[in-house]
């Protein structure tokens, strides 16, 4: 969404929908929620993210309210959008995340793409629908044109949600995040608003 080439943030009372789920900016009373997902993820999720600084902690209530507030905060200065991955069952019950960050706009129009999902429902095509919605979101309500994602090689899940959602193999990117840690080669996806989707998702 923009004015004149001037971004204009859709507001923080935005909420995408699906067939099954209810996709809303994060708030600071999601905090708890979110914490003893991620505690009960914490193994499921290791293999994927980036380490802690030394010294944080990343659980915890205050780092995790900070962070939910830091990204409202982005949120309005069009810097970064996060959901909350619900079901419309209960809006009120995290399941993962689904973020688009470090949007850029001038003459290009990106922001990467992360997601996560309860370990619990995976298998369920659960995050391939919160993609789609998402990237929809992306090209539709901010006006992006590309939207790029980086995924180990390794993590077929995720390369699946990717490929569901029209996203196309770019290329390998040696050492280029640390993970766990190390420094590890990704794979590179992206997908451009004047190309169709696979799969039918969006």
């Amino acid at each position: 969404m923009t004015t004149r080439g001037t971004p204009l943030a859709p507001p923080l009372s935005t909420t995408l929908l699906s067939e099954r789920l209810l996709l809303r900016p994060p708030r600071a009373s999601d905090a708890a929620a979110l914490r003893r997902l991620l505690v009960t993820n914490a193994e499921h999720l290791r293999p994927w993210s980036p380490a802690p600084a030394a010294g944080t902690d990343p659980l915890s209530l205050l780092e995790l309210t900070r962070g939910l507030l830091r990204q409202r905060r982005e949120w309005r200065e069009d810097r970064t959008y996060a959901f909350v991955l619900c079901g419309r069952d209960d809006p009120a019950l995290p399941l993962g995340r689904v973020t688009l960050s470090h949007v850029v706009r001038s003459a290009f129009q990106n922001a990467y793409l992360g997601y996560w999902l309860d370990a619990r429902r995976q298998g369920q095509g659960l995050m391939s629908e919160a993609v789609a919605r998402v990237v929809r979101f992306a090209f539709d309500e901010l006006g992006l044109h590309r939207v790029q994602a980086a995924v180990l090689p390794e993590n077929a899940a995720s390369r699946r949600v990717l490929a569901k959602a029209g996203f196309r193999e770019e290329g390998l990117a040696r050492r280029y995040l640390q993970i766990a840690g190390q420094w590890q080669d990704h794979l590179l996806f992206a997908r451009t608003n004047d190309e169709g989707e696979a799969g039918g998702g969006l």
